[in-house]
């Protein structure tokens, strides 16, 4: 074969020992083939790990997902507790303030109702005031108002405050022998102690 300036020129056209001659191109070559054989006999895979270090590898990535998922499964349950605490806790509060502004006018009730004139103690009128504060009373209990207990109990600091200490023969001593102001629980908690009277 010559080329422009006329020289002779030879060209190798030897096949590739290690590529069969007619084969695809692209395919693997019986030497690649080889070797894949080799590596899957000794249990290893073409980037020279073994099967079993590939599978290990593999689980402990598992198991780090797990417990990255586990941990964030537990922080949203704790937020979802912490939240629905603190909403209850603000509800509370919420009603608990309402009612107390609530109690003066049932302070005003009972005041009203202690120094009725008699001559007017079973007049129709008079009634109906009478239905409107049990009305009102019963509204605020359903809501968890309770009144404080005082008649013929021993003081207790935690539910009374003492007005004074007065002698008495006919009461023990620390027995309360008179209340001058209601005191009320709202679901078990004191929200206002009674003030009494208590005998010495």
């Amino acid at each position: 074969m010559r080329d422009e300036d006329g020289v002779e020129r030879t060209t190798d056209t030897t096949p590739d020992e290690h590529v069969p001659a007619g084969a695809p191109e692209g395919e693997p070559t019986s030497a690649q083939l080889d070797a894949a054989g080799e590596a899957a006999d000794e249990g290893t895979a073409p980037g020279g790990q073994s099967l079993e270090q590939q599978l290990q590898e593999a689980q402990e990535q598992a198991a780090e997902y797990l417990d990255g998922w586990q941990r964030a499964r537990a922080e949203l349950d704790n937020y979802r507790k912490r939240t629905e605490r603190e909403r209850g806790q603000l509800e509370a509060a919420i009603l608990a303030k309402l009612i107390e502004g609530q109690l003066t006018v049932l302070d005003d009730f009972d005041r009203a109702m202690e120094n009725l004139p008699e001559d007017i103690a079973e007049h129709e009128w008079t009634n109906g005031i009478k239905l409107i504060h049990q009305k009102s009373l019963a509204q605020l209990q359903e809501l968890g108002l309770e009144e404080v207990e005082t008649e013929g109990v021993e003081f207790d600091p935690n539910l009374h405050e003492a007005v004074t200490h007065e002698q008495s023969e006919a009461h023990e001593s620390g027995t309360i022998i008179g209340v001058l102001r209601k005191g009320y629980k709202l679901d078990g908690r004191v929200i206002r102690p009674a003030l009494v009277r208590v005998a010495s």
